[in-house]
């Protein structure tokens, strides 16, 4: 029996020290202990301050972009086929509510090639639906599967790109995550604790970063007009007028080739450097195969020039010097901040549609600071309320509850910082809740076992009997509750999300606090007296 008892014990101990470990470290001052306080345990927006944005994710560029592919693509295989056609143009839906209803229109069919075109239609494009509008031209429309698809893969990439840019900016406390309101299911809320000044991560986030390493066909031009007249006002197949950066109120045009050599896609790695004569560059490590592809372009077109194209505008149009592999520069940046803020876009990839940022909310270190106060102050009351009630109505087994209770909440804050789970307001609501669950736990194997020694049972009969019974009914009201948090976390936004997780850990942690923990406490408390025959209860 005491060695059962020690084994328990030894047991607890040891669990206590992972969590305090897991809390504050190992520290060797006052300060440090404090320092690991704040690095182990995250607080959220609403505690530690910060900014809140809700952008709308315009899926209408995703659903234009799949469409501006299914254009070039069907064109290709026309011309292989030998299918002639006038021309293959889709059209524009501006509002987010119409993103689905693109169309692309085919005109000008053959009528002796259509028995053709509906077969190369429907064996490489079978995304797509093919209506006849008459003899000769055709409308094609995504089938609803696809753009279920496509609206869940451009929230899903854009949810991506922007943590990896947030993550890169080292605020790693932060949240990505939909609304869950009906408008198109395109909304996300970002919430970035410990941001005051969102105006910089606003523009980054804002920025799609769509990089294209252009083979330049002629210019600069000092406008876009003047380029159009060199040309007859028509430009040459496959081309295209760039503008470039204003730089000094200055701008000029490149005619361009329309199929990029290298696009952000092509890109491995990108990092900020200084160059020469200290101004700050933008140096990019290409994928093995778009090396060898860039590698090809670059020794035929030595003494030409390229343009650097991002987000449709020219950084910079250097001459190729000689054959390139799989490194390149950009250069041209202002400063370190422009550089810096230009690799880590690549790095994390193009944005497959536009966001427009529909709502900002700062929350002040202040009024977190005010959360956090008032909040420990409800626990404490809390908390206090149901230590004298314990040791009131249940006199030294009060005791027994109140330890159990404390190594519940020392385990619920280590759970949080060994998960690196941000603790918010609605989390500390859950932490109160736990209080409460954990008080009926042992209200429950309280009561029981005083129901056995008014049966006449034996103290230490009594009181495995009480645990023994009461547990099957702990095990239902936790499942029970575990349960509804399950739903809460699935249809939930943020809040409710860390309200149920929160409530999870603790109710989990009441379980082996109120069983385990305390029944172990009361076989130390017995096994010392050679005859029990009474229980302070």
């Amino acid at each position: 029996m005491k060695r059962n008892i020690k084994i328990k014990a030894g047991i607890i101990v040891v669990v206590i020290l992972v969590c305090i470990y897991g809390i504050i470290g190992i520290p060797k001052s006052k300060d440090e202990l404090i320092a690991n306080w704040k690095k182990n345990i995250h607080l959220g927006l609403d505690l530690s301050g910060g900014t809140q944005l809700l952008m709308t994710v315009q899926l209408q560029d995703a659903f234009k972009a799949y469409a501006d592919n299914t254009i070039e693509r069907m064109k290709d295989e026309l011309k292989k086929d030998g299918i002639d056609y006038n021309s293959i143009e889709r059209n524009d839906p501006n509002r987010l509510e119409d993103a689905d209803k693109i169309e692309v229109n085919v005109k000008g069919i053959p009528v002796g090639k259509s028995s053709a075109f509906r077969g190369a239609v429907s064996e490489t494009f079978g995304d797509w639906v093919l209506v006849a509008v008459n003899s000769t031209d055709y409308r094609l429309t995504v089938k609803p599967t696809e753009a279920l698809k496509l609206k869940h893969d451009t929230m899903t990439q854009t949810m991506a790109t922007i943590e990896r840019k947030i993550n890169g900016l080292g605020l790693t406390e932060s949240s990505v995550q939909p609304t869950g309101r009906s408008k198109a299911e395109a909304e996300l809320l970002v919430q970035l604790p410990g941001v005051d000044d969102p105006g910089h991560v606003k523009a980054l986030l804002q920025t799609q970063a769509v990089l294209e390493w252009d083979e330049v066909k002629d210019g600069p031009f000092t406008s876009k007009e003047e380029g159009l007249s060199k040309h007859g006002g028509i430009l040459p197949l496959n081309t295209k007028l760039v503008p470039t950066v204003i730089r000094g109120g200055q701008q000029s045009w490149y005619l361009v080739s329309r199929s990029p050599v290298v696009r952000g896609t092509d890109i491995r790695d990108a990092n900020p450097t200084q160059g020469e004569m200290g101004r700050w560059e933008t140096n990019f490590v290409l994928t093995q195969e778009a090396a060898k592809r860039f590698e090809r372009y670059t020794e035929a077109n030595v003494g030409n020039r390229a343009a650097i194209v991002v987000d449709g505008q020219v950084i910079s149009a250097p001459t190729i010097q000689s054959r390139i592999s799989d490194t390149g520069r950009i250069t041209g940046a202002a400063g370190q901040e422009e550089a810096s803020d230009l690799a880590l876009n690549l790095k994390a990839g193009a944005l497959p549609a536009g966001i427009v940022y529909s709502e900002e909310r700062t929350v002040g270190p202040s009024l977190g600071a005010d959360s956090i106060r008032e909040g420990f102050r409800a626990g404490i009351a809390g908390l206090a309320a149901v230590v004298f009630f314990m040791l009131f109505y249940y006199r030294r087994a009060g005791i027994n509850a109140t330890l159990a209770l404390i190594l519940n909440a020392v385990i619920l804050v280590a759970a949080l910082s060994y998960f690196s789970a941000t603790l918010t307001l609605p989390g500390i609501a859950g932490v109160i809740l736990t209080i409460g669950m954990a008080v009926d736990s042992n209200v429950l194997i309280f009561e029981r076992i005083r129901e056995e020694l008014r049966a006449g049972k034996a103290v230490i009969a009594a009181v495995d009997a009480g645990f023994s019974k009461a547990f099957l009914t702990i095990i239902d009201t936790h499942v029970t509750t575990v349960v509804s948090c399950a739903f809460l976390f699935i249809f939930g936004t943020g809040p409710v999300k860390g309200f149920a997780i929160t409530l999870v850990i603790g109710l989990i942690a009441n379980v082996i606090t109120a069983v385990f923990v305390s029944k172990t406490i009361f076989d130390f408390e017995l096994s010392g007296k050679r005859q029990v025959t009474a229980l302070s209860i």
